[in-house]
């Protein structure tokens, strides 16, 4: 299991935010009470979102690399 104190923790602790952050802003709810603030820890995980959204092709792939390093590769 990767800590955050190292490069990959710190690659895993980032795909893990924006992927739920993505998911976050699917939901309508939630959308408009968590990820409405642009500013603060709000606004960051409102760019998390962001970037899942658009970026969806290559965080997707980025996820199913980073499983298989850490299964796999550590």
């Amino acid at each position: 299991l990767p800590t955050v104190y190292s490069l990959d923790g710190l690659l895993v602790f980032g795909l893990l935010l924006v992927c739920t952050c993505a998911y976050l802003r699917k939901v309508p709810r939630l959308r408009t009470w968590l990820l409405s603030e642009r500013r603060g820890i709000w606004g960051v995980c409102h760019k998390a979102a962001v970037i899942g959204t658009r970026l969806h092709v290559a965080v997707s792939m980025s996820c199913l690399l980073m499983a298989f390093y850490v299964l796999v590769g550590k």
